[in-house]
């Protein structure tokens, strides 16, 4: 077996499950799970018969490129999301089976483990998505992790890095909004961390799935592309961004989603995809083409969440330290004491579940930047999650 495996550490939620083993929640407390960042609302029924209609479909093999009409809606929707000029579909855009298996794969194909002397390193948030971490030790490199706290803004401080370990950098994760604090990247942040990707050459990876989830329909967030347009980076050098219909569309199941850039990086993804069979199903990929197309559901998504969080942010404000985030639908809230306990004590005493910040985060030198907080999930109804906050604030008040 791969060796590399054994570097693998247990996912969050296998995590979550050991700690509650023993706990039997309060009876009379229906449960409420706020753990996952799994989208709770209903598909919108035009992309549930966009799929039916497409079932003929599996009659045939799909082709790992795409179909043409998923391209063109996605290099049209990126283009008018993130006022780009028109993006070439053959060239600028990749359909992936979700963000999750397109940025474990991505790191496969960059990570180059004969280049220079030592092992590679990929750098990453701290807290983080724990695919990045996974992705990096499979790729034969090592997790640089840059910790992102209060004190310094949830920001990820390049200049942290000096040039002897920028030099032996492959690949930068970023996600923008983050996971799990909702942070958006600056231009003064893109700009630095495209100044050293010139001066270093490493390849930038952009999670932005989070991208659609934001609270002023005239302000969305900033996204990695738009930023390279505004600071003249034309063809985007070295940057792939990856975005997915999951939260945007509420359809997680379908586990669609896109890459697009770089032009000649998404050559290379392509080919390492038609080896790797990251190839979507056609009734997925009509269903997806019909979401990209439509941005009324997406609108009216971000309304539900944004009317969930207008209800749980000034009950939790009665006992707990809580800001809403700049975007993405998660609370990241400091706890009266250990994380851990904390999400033991919810579970147990209110029925409720959170996931401990220290699972979604590395000690580096001596210190976790997630202990001491929790990850709150606005995923559920507006009723279930108003309830839930009102549980928290009677247990913390």
């Amino acid at each position: 077996m791969n060796p590399d495996l054994d570097r693998l550490r247990p996912y969050p939620f296998e995590r979550l499950r050991k700690l509650f083993e023993g706990v039997a929640p309060k009876s009379g407390l229906s449960p409420i799970v706020l753990s996952i960042g799994e989208p709770k609302h209903a598909t919108p029924p035009f992309i549930r018969d966009a799929l039916v209609a497409a079932l003929p479909g599996l009659a045939s093999y799909p082709a790992t490129v795409g179909e043409p009409a998923l391209r063109a809606a996605i290099a049209a929707w990126v283009a008018r999301r993130f006022g780009l000029p028109a993006l070439d579909p053959a060239r600028d855009v990749l359909p992936v089976n979700g963000t999750r298996e397109a940025l474990f794969a991505f790191a496969q194909a960059v990570v180059d483990r004969g280049r220079g002397p030592g092992m590679p390193r990929v750098v990453m948030p701290n807290p983080f998505y724990q695919i990045y971490e996974g992705a990096a030790l499979l790729a034969g490199a090592q997790p640089l992790l840059l910790p992102m706290t209060a004190a310094n803004g949830w920001r990820m401080e390049f200049e942290r890095v000096d040039d002897a370990r920028w030099s032996s950098v492959q690949l930068v994760y970023v996600c923008s909004p983050g996971n799990p604090t909702g942070h958006v990247m600056t231009l003064a942040d893109w700009r630095a961390l495209f100044e050293l990707s010139d001066r270093h050459g490493f390849v930038i990876a952009a999670d932005e799935c989070y991208s659609e989830i934001y609270f002023d329909e005239a302000s969305p967030p900033l996204g990695a592309l738009q930023a390279a347009r505004l600071l003249g980076r034309a063809g985007a050098p070295r940057l792939v961004t990856f975005g997915s219909l999951s939260k945007r569309s509420s359809v997680p199941g379908m586990r669609s989603g896109y890459a697009a850039g770089d032009a000649a990086l998404i050559a290379k993804f392509l080919l390492y995809r038609t080896y790797h069979g990251g190839a979507m199903s056609p009734p997925l990929q009509a269903a997806s083409t019909a979401a990209w197309n439509d941005e009324a559901h997406v609108v009216d998504n971000r309304r539900r969440y944004r009317e969930k969080f207008a209800r749980a942010v000034p009950i939790l404000q009665r006992s707990l330290p809580v800001q809403r985030p700049q975007a993405a639908f998660y609370l990241w809230i400091a706890t009266p004491g250990d994380d851990q306990a904390f999400a033991r004590r919810l579970y147990a005493e209110a029925n409720v579940t959170v996931l401990p910040g220290s699972f979604l985060a590395r000690e580096v030198d001596g210190v976790n930047p997630g202990r001491n907080f929790v990850r709150i999930a606005l995923v559920d109804g507006e009723e279930q999650v108003a309830d839930a906050a009102q549980r928290i604030a009677a247990l913390t008040g």
